[in-house]
């Protein structure tokens, strides 16, 4: 089965980075993912259910500890297998 998953972080910053969104790019830019885009209001991620759940396991706890106050997931069944 393959998934996507659409994230954001918070709280924003629009003048420079916050350290939680330079997490999330850290643990998304090396997870084993099919596809990512990452914006500057949103982020998406494409892959085998195990690396996205494990990609989403490691941005959740990486987050977190670099201060994220809120963390909106979305995750999706997408491909020929999905129900």
């Amino acid at each position: 089965m393959r998934l996507r998953v659409e994230f954001t972080t918070e709280p924003f910053d629009l003048d420079e980075a916050p350290a939680h969104a330079v997490a999330a790019r850290e643990v998304i830019r090396t997870a084993d993912l099919d596809a990512v885009d990452v914006g500057p209001f949103g982020n998406t991620v494409e892959g085998e259910t195990g690396q996205v759940l494990a990609a989403v396991d490691s941005l959740l706890r990486e987050v977190l500890a670099a201060g994220a106050t809120r963390v909106s997931l979305q995750l999706n069944v997408i491909g020929e297998d999905a129900p």
